[in-house]
């Protein structure tokens, strides 16, 4: 039943968030970022049952049919938007707190050097611009913006807004 719940927020979310969209069930029927998280809160479900291959074997259809790519093992909390989703990708040991937001092309991965913990832990209230690349073990604090094409290697703090390669801090709410 909390399944459910989850899921009907987060296509609610898209259509407040969303000035295209119309209405719910347009969510629902025709938005690929809600079907990615739709297809992740299932597939994330087995994961922690231990059906692994079941749990990527979801992840691997919805990745298809969305261009979303969303490993089963990442953790993602309420009312994620993603907008434009395409060339998305979220890593095993990701994490996502509530009400963020992540457009095309985005990366939340791991740099290659660390074994156990090896993608970003992103707080609440995070928007990720496009192209934006968030890379290692790091923590991104609360309400930050991540602006289009940075590249995040370093933790950064609540209330910032970051740009460029790499990332540089350019205003602190």
């Amino acid at each position: 039943m909390n399944l459910l719940k989850n899921i009907y927020e987060d296509a609610k979310n898209i259509k407040e968030k969303d000035p295209a969209c119309r209405n719910i069930l347009e969510t629902i029927l025709l938005y690929p970022g809600f079907h990615a998280i739709f297809f992740h809160r299932i597939a994330h479900f087995f994961y922690n049952k231990k059906r692994y291959f079941l749990a990527r074997f979801i992840s691997q259809i919805s990745r298809h049919l969305t261009g979303i790519e969303i490993h089963p093992g990442a953790k993602i909390g309420k009312r994620l938007f993603i907008d434009h989703g395409m060339g998305i990708v979220i890593g095993e040991t990701a994490t996502i707190g509530d009400d963020c937001t992540i457009y095309h092309n985005a990366t939340l991965g791991g740099t290659g050097k660390d074994k156990y913990k090896r993608h970003p832990d992103i707080g609440n209230n995070v928007m990720v611009g496009s192209g934006a690349k968030i890379l290692g073990p790091i923590k991104i604090g609360d309400n930050v913006k991540i602006g289009a094409n940075s590249v995040v290697l370093k933790e950064i703090p609540d209330n910032v807004t970051v740009v460029g390669i790499p990332r540089k801090s350019i205003e602190k709410r």
